[in-house]
């Protein structure tokens, strides 16, 4: 919104005096320096924050209303997938012998069994995994104060109950689930893991276990949603368990017709 107000201001304009046919233009000219996708989001935080000064009855109405940005479609997200037996393999592969290796294979079975974020997943406490009953929940505190909770996997529980045992921090339930390394120590220290930190652990991990280097952690969450779609589920389910508010969302990620794709090019017998 900063970029746009400076914009007008360069324009000789003020914001009473800004129409849709200002807006237009700045869309237009924002089209000549960014993709489509980052032009709508432009668009779409202007329209929010036109809409409050409405709100607040410092402008009459929006003029960014009736503006339209750049036709954008996409029918296949582009997040790098992983095979079900490549994501055992990733798992097998680390040496759970070490805390920081019972940490990462804790870590990165949250992100594939419960299709979550990298950033909610970093971001869980001790007490956002817990239990009811016989039945052990994650907890993921999503964007806008929003939390998501789903069952926990029995084979995260079993990678999760392991690394807590190791890690003995069970009893302190609003310190940080997946904590920082200290050095070369082997020791955790008492500070969150950033995604930057996660994205770090997930690429070495992935080299160590012979895969694409293009795996990220994101490759996890499309990677569960496709598993999950291939043995038989269906995408309403997956649209919940994934949080998505709308399945053409989920729908992105589904890599299920990849292997149907290829085995009709193999038809090409010459």
């Amino acid at each position: 919104m900063s970029d746009f107000l400076a914009w007008v201001a360069d324009q000789n304009g003020s914001l009473d005096l800004i129409e849709p046919i200002h807006v237009a233009a700045y869309i237009e000219y924002m089209a000549t320096i960014y993709a489509p996708p980052t032009v709508k989001q432009h668009l779409a935080a202007i329209r929010m924050c036109l809409d409050w000064l409405v709100t607040g009855q410092i402008i009459a109405s929006n003029p960014a209303a009736s503006v339209r940005g750049p036709k954008h479609i996409v029918k296949r997200g582009k997040t790098p997938v992983i095979t079900a037996d490549e994501a055992r393999q990733l798992l097998d592969s680390i040496d759970t012998s070490t805390l920081i290796g019972l940490r990462d294979r804790a870590l990165i079975a949250t992100m594939l069994f419960t299709f979550g974020r990298v950033s909610p997943v970093v971001g869980m406490k001790v007490d956002d995994y817990y239990q009811i009953g016989k039945r052990s929940w994650i907890r993921l505190h999503e964007k806008g104060g929003k939390f998501h909770e789903v069952p926990a996997h029995h084979t995260a529980v079993e990678y999760l109950d392991a690394y807590l045992t190791a890690a003995g921090h069970t009893y302190a339930p609003d310190s940080p689930l997946y904590r920082t390394a200290r050095g070369r120590s082997g020791e955790l220290t008492n500070q969150p893991m950033s995604r930057q930190d996660a994205l770090r652990m997930v690429k070495r991990r992935a080299r160590t276990a012979g895969l694409s280097d293009r795996v990220c952690c994101h490759t996890f969450r499309a990677t569960g949603i496709t598993v999950y779609l291939s043995n038989g589920g269906v995408i309403e389910k997956a649209q919940a368990l994934a949080g998505h508010e709308s399945p053409r969302t989920t729908k992105l990620y589904d890599r299920t017709s990849d292997e149907v794709s290829l085995d009709e090019v193999e038809r090409i017998l010459i």
